[in-house]
Formats: structure tokens, sequence, C-alpha cells
């Protein structure tokens, strides 16, 4: 189709995730004279809903899939096209859609999410989990399975495997323990135990509609966000925003058979082969059994070799091993940085290396130089950060005025749930980059809570808060006013001692 008449605009947002949408939010609020064109390839976007500022840092809120029409109630210069893009000329300041429509602007922000890591492309009987479609996908197949591989050890993986009902679940990582992205190895071993144990009822029936897309009346089912929409050109299966915490909230994930929790994990393995059912018989290989009991009866549909040697059948296989930057189709026709995990380089204003052109969320890497407590991890929460200082960046420069990091940006800290517990991190939470220049201190209650601290030279790098220990505060305190703790030594965590009172 042949591109329309060029329609010019101030500025332009491109994804309708969590970042994008907080990023145009912020334009129209502090340019309410200016249209704001959000393109995004989905019917949908992603709202912030709840928010709330926890302490200095940390931040929770839910977020909502919501019609366009919502975001343009709210703000009548927000106009939202729903076309993926299919070609940038930053150097000339214009994009075009894969409707044929082209947009001139002033100003630019990119932010198209990830795309899901698959281990192995167009196979039928393995699912990458990402959107709201694929999850509900995920549950149809789910209520037929007597038992699942998942592969994978990040925020979807450990949810998905506390979630699961009623079906046999495979779990494999690559590491020598669970969750390796957040906790450690003492972490994981709290955590282990809530995988056999009954899960307690939820307390609270969900408050929030879900809007869908064909059209049907609400249901209720909130959804939350890590990313932005994938907007790879003429894909039409990956168009949906990115899941978080909560995704499978309001949604039954049951399958086939009459049993609560049987979770198997194979540790410090990879997927070596898929075979298909006739594959598997013609290559006469017999599965493995698993430490636990299963009923391994008839063929599976599907089975995957593991690289220490074990082979499973199973009914279909979820990947679940992260997102990669999705910065097609940006690349052609234009010469951006790109760092060496394939997101497109910002500096300290969020501005790529083209002209006018900045980028926030998960299709970003920050590589300026950060606070000494702070880390970049693809989560929602630096999604949502990083969409709304994008915005004050670019108002800044438009208004020519100065305009510093952001104190989000001093502090990694991130709030969340799994397997029923609250989890916070703080810092340096698993010592990252400080070599072996550093002690733990453990303290863990079991069922209950565990806390574990990072020093260095006495002064707190870092903490895992899990379960309802209330020191996020006084923890973060700690943490930025670099106090000298040597002094106190083990008694720092000293259930005994009101620490709260402590440091007051």
């Amino acid at each position: 189709m042949a591109a329309t008449t060029a329609k010019r605009s101030k500025f332009v947002v491109v994804g309708g995730g969590i970042a994008g949408v907080t990023c145009a939010e912020q334009l129209a609020s502090q340019f309410p004279s200016d249209e704001v064109v959000l393109l995004t390839a989905a019917p949908l976007i992603k709202a912030v809903t709840n928010f709330r500022q926890v302490s200095k840092t940390l931040e929770d809120f839910d977020v909502e899939e919501q019609p366009s029409s919502v975001l343009e109630e709210k703000y009548p210069n927000v106009k939202v096209i729903q076309s993926a893009v299919k070609g940038l000329q930053a150097k000339e300041h214009k994009l075009q859609t894969e409707s044929g429509e082209e947009f001139h602007y002033e100003k630019l922000c990119l932010c198209t999410g990830g795309r899901p890591k698959l281990f192995t492309q167009d196979n039928p009987h393995v699912l990458g989990i990402r959107d709201t479609d694929s999850a509900q996908e995920f549950q149809k197949r789910l209520s037929k399975a007597k038992r699942i591989v998942v592969v994978g050890n990040g925020g979807i993986a450990l949810e998905l495997v506390y979630e699961v009902e009623g079906c046999e679940v495979i779990w494999a990582v690559k590491d020598k323990a669970i969750g390796n992205t957040f906790f450690d190895a003492g972490a994981a071993q709290f955590l282990i135990p809530s995988l056999s144990a009954d899960k307690p009822e939820r307390a609270l029936p969900c408050k929030r509609a879900r809007y869908t897309t064909e059209g049907a009346a609400p249901t209720c089912s909130p959804s939350t966000d890590r990313g932005a929409w994938n907007q790879s050109p003429g894909s039409a299966g990956e168009l949906g925003s990115a899941l978080g915490p909560d995704w499978h909230e309001g949604i039954e994930l049951r399958g086939a058979q009459e049993v609560s929790h049987r979770v198997h994990v194979e540790y410090r393995c990879e997927v070596q082969t898929v075979y298909t059912r006739d594959e598997f018989t013609q290559s006469r290989q017999s599965p493995q059994p698993s430490s636990e009991p299963s009923t391994d009866t008839g063929l599976w549909p599907v089975y995957i070799q593991l690289t220490n040697g074990k082979t499973y059948g199973c009914d279909f296989i979820v990947s679940a091993t992260g997102v990669t930057p999705n910065t097609e189709p940006f690349l052609q026709e234009n010469n951006f940085a790109v760092a060496e995990d394939s997101g497109l380089r910002v500096d300290d204003h969020m501005r790529t290396s083209e002209p006018d052109v900045y980028a926030a969320g998960d299709v970003c890497t920050a590589c300026w130089e950060p606070s000494p407590m702070w880390q970049q991890m693809r989560l929602w929460t630096q999604a949502r950060q990083m969409g709304w200082f994008a915005a004050r960046c670019m108002a800044a420069d438009v208004l020519d005025e100065p305009i510093e990091l952001d104190f989000c940006f001093e502090l990694f800290s991130h709030i969340t749930k799994f397997f029923n517990y609250k989890v916070v991190l703080l810092g340096k939470f698993n010592g990252q980059g400080l070599g072996q220049d550093h002690e733990l201190l453990v303290r863990c209650t079991k069922g209950q809570e565990y806390v574990k601290v990072v020093l260095r030279g006495g002064r707190m790098m870092g903490a895992v808060l899990i379960g309802d220990t209330d020191l996020e505060e006084t923890f973060e305190n700690l943490i930025l006013n670099q106090m000298d703790l040597s002094a106190y030594g083990e008694e720092l965590l000293n259930p005994n001692i009101d620490i709260e009172d402590y440091f007051d």
C-alpha cells in the first residue's frame, strides 16, 4: 500500500505497553496543546492503575489492559493509531506504518519491548507465553494435559510452575537453583517446599475488568505487564504486550488430572532435542522416569531430550527463557548503536545514537555509568520508570532545559510476588559486580520469611526480603546513606531487635 500524505506531529511514541503508554501520558500532560501520537500493533493498550509509592524508590502498581479510547478520553491530545511500524528514516525524522501512513516527528520514543527467546521456532508443540493471547492459548491446552515440560528460570517460569494444578510439571532449569535471576541458592531452598505444599485460597476476588479484543463482555481478569508491544512486522501472532507478575490472576491453570502440585525439577540442563511422536518411535529411545511417580501410559505427542541425558514425553512444552529486545524494523536504513544484549544503547537522557530518537523499556540498554547500587533488569517497574523519564527528557530538550538523571536510577528496587510470598529486591541483591569482596548475613524462618543482606566494607549494598518482613524502608535507607554497620555484626538481623527503631 502506498503511503498517504505525511502527517506531522511533535511527539511520536511507538509501543502500547507500559513504557510507551507511560511516556505518551507524561508528554500529553506536559504539552496539553500538542498532539502526541501513540502507535501500537495491538488493539489494547496497557495502563498503570493503583500506583503506590511504597518508599523512596520502591513502587507498587497494577497494569490493566484497556481499549485505546480510554487513554484518548483521559488525554484529548493523545491520538492512538493501531498499526505496526514498517520503516524508520531517523535522519529525515519520518516513519511509515504497516497500514500505509507516514509520520514526520520532532521527537520519537521507541518502546517496542522484547520478543520471546523461543529455543525452537515453528514447532506446534512448543508454546511461548508472552501476552494475553498466548496465556489464554496455554490455559486451553493445559485443560487437556497430563504432563507439561517448562523450560526456563525467569519470572514467568517461576509463577507458572507454582500456579499449575492438575498436571505433572517437569521443570528444566540451566542453573543449579530455581529463580537464579532473582535469588541465591538459599532463597531457592526456602521457596522449594511451596511447590509441594497446598496453595492457600485466594483471599480476594479480582476487582478489575479486562477487555477482550473480540468485543465480548469484560471479564474479571487483571493482567500485569513487563514491557511493550511486540512490533515484529507482519507477525500477526506476536502483537501482544509482555507479561509480568499477576498475569495468571483470574485464569484457571488446571490440567486434566485430579492432582494438586506435582513438580519435578531438572537442574543444570538445557534442551538438546525435541522429537515428535513418530521421530521418537523411530529413534527407539525410552523416556527416563522422573524421581516422582508418573503414569507413562501410551505415547506422548512430543518428547524432549535434555542435555543431562534424560528424555521426557509430554503433552506440550512451554518455552519461558526470557526476551530479546525487539529492535526490528528500526535497524534497517539507520545507524543505531546496539549493545551486546541487542538493545538500543541509550545515554542518561534516554537518547539513542540517532538524533531526536529516544528509547525506553525492554527495547533499550542503559549505557550510562550507573549508580553503584543500580542495574538494569528488564522488569515492568523499570519499563514504567524509563517511559516516564524518557518523556521528561524529551520535554527538557524541546524546552531547552537541563535535566538530571532521576532518583529512581539511584537504587535498584523491585517488589513482586513469587509462590504467594511478597518479594522485595534492593540494590546489589545478589552481589552483582561485587566479586568476592562482600559478605552475606541471612535470617530464615521456614515457611515464613527469608532475609538476606549483602555487605561490603561494613556497608549495606543490597538485600533480598521474602515474606512480610516490613524491613524494606529501613534497608533502603541503610543502602542509600551507606552507614557503616560494622559495629552491629550479626545483630543486624537479630529477630529480637526491632531494627526499625534502631535506625530511626
